[in-house]
């Protein structure tokens, strides 16, 4: 059987793997950046089920537009302006499969075969995945405590005419949890109307701020179209909707819109009107507030027990937000070793060597804070600087 030559460069998912195996209910899993089921309004979903179908039954289980529900489309608008200071309405607005499908589609309307991803380094698994099957090649931008290095990202464009798309996550990256400041969101956007690069700014965690400002998007600052935004209500609703959203200029959404419509035609009628009827009914602000509150408390037991249990020569981030905590570790120290051993103390992370594209840094690994217990964060943590302690 002859494949098509993009196969070659698909590898398998090392979170989605490692998933398989943290099924396990006696794994103590900090791998997956899965939200805390606990907090999922199974009840009020429920209702909203019931009066979507018996409102409007036949039109939630009829195909919709490609584009999505309009009055979830207008919602998404409203609450972009709002928090990032952007300024759309609902027809700069496509609802995608998750934040996700909008990477997908993002590799199928800029990326040709031989094109180059301009990246943070590190970053999401995820991403790499999906472009490099767009026969991509990446150019890795240094980060600091601040976001990417823009005068390294400057250099890089100058000397790469094959730079087509710049990917970053400025809010609680994926893997690293750091933010970028203002300073480097305005000189981003002045960089990519200098060189009329695209910019995808992925921001599936910036409701999850626990400390410290909301800041304006990178798209707030786009005076020439060329910045896209996602989101996705995964993170602050339920992800098992699959719903979620890329944002831009209307005539580049327009493209988006003609690629989707050769993927899937549409996304789930249902669970448009259901989400739609959920925030028409209650209070996603107070739910995600609940969210915030017992992540806070969460990733401040994480940073507390790796202080009090991981060795002195062990470094980890402690992000105002998100999901994640990126730690590393001494040179030398491989931690695809570190987590076989973890493994069978039944304690799970993910290495970090996966979330830089041209592979290397394997001294690293990502830690998630939001969807284990107290209690386990606890147990693992301690269970892992036990480990961490046995390679000194």
């Amino acid at each position: 059987m002859k494949y098509a030559k993009r196969m070659s460069e698909i590898k398998a998912s090392e979170i989605r793997e490692l998933l398989k195996l943290t099924e396990q209910p006696e794994i103590i899993s900090f791998a997956g950046g899965l939200p805390a089921p606990e907090l999922f309004p199974v009840n009020e979903i429920k209702e909203v089920c019931s009066i979507v179908l018996e409102e409007d039954g036949r039109k939630a289980l009829q195909y919709t537009t490609t584009e999505g529900f309009k009055p979830l489309r207008e919602w998404i608008a409203r609450r972009m302006n709002d928090r990032l200071e952007t300024a759309f309405d609902c027809d700069n607005i496509l609802i995608t499969h998750g934040s996700q499908q909008a990477l997908d589609l993002s590799g199928k309307v800029f990326l040709d075969e031989g094109d180059v991803v301009l990246c943070e380094s590190p970053t999401y698994l995820a991403a790499i995945n999906a472009f490099r099957a767009y026969g991509c090649s990446f150019l890795e931008i240094p980060t600091d405590r601040e976001g990417m290095v823009i005068s390294e990202l400057e250099q890089t464009i100058q000397s790469c005419p094959n730079a087509k798309l710049i990917y970053v996550i400025p809010d609680f990256q994926n893997p690293t949890g750091r933010t970028w400041n203002l300073e480097r969101r305005k000189q981003l956007a002045e960089i990519s109307a200098r060189y009329g690069i695209a910019v995808l700014e992925d921001n599936p965690y910036g409701e999850l701020r626990f400390e410290g400002e909301v800041l304006p998007s990178i798209k707030s600052f786009d005076e020439e179209g060329n910045i896209l935004c996602t989101g996705t209500f995964s993170k602050i609703f339920c992800p098992g909707y699959r719903i979620g959203w890329i944002a831009g200029d209307k005539e580049v959404i327009r493209k988006y819109v003609l690629v989707k419509q050769g993927t899937d035609l549409q996304c789930n009628t249902i669970a448009q009107m259901e989400i739609a009827k959920y925030l028409e009914l209650y209070d996603i602000d107070g739910h995600i507030e609940k969210i915030r509150q017992i992540y806070k408390n969460r990733r401040d037991l994480a940073v507390q027990t790796m202080k009090e249990t991981f060795p002195d020569s062990v470094t980890f981030t402690n992000p105002q937000g998100g999901l994640f905590l990126w730690v590393e570790l001494p040179d030398g120290i491989d931690a695809r070793e570190v987590l076989k051993i973890c493994l069978e103390k039944n304690v799970a992370f993910v290495p970090g060597g996966s979330f830089f594209p041209n592979g290397g840094r394997e001294n690293t690994f990502r830690i998630n804070f939001s969807n284990m217990t107290e209690d386990r964060i606890v147990d693992g943590l301690t269970r892992i600087g036990n480990v961490l302690k046995s390679f000194q």
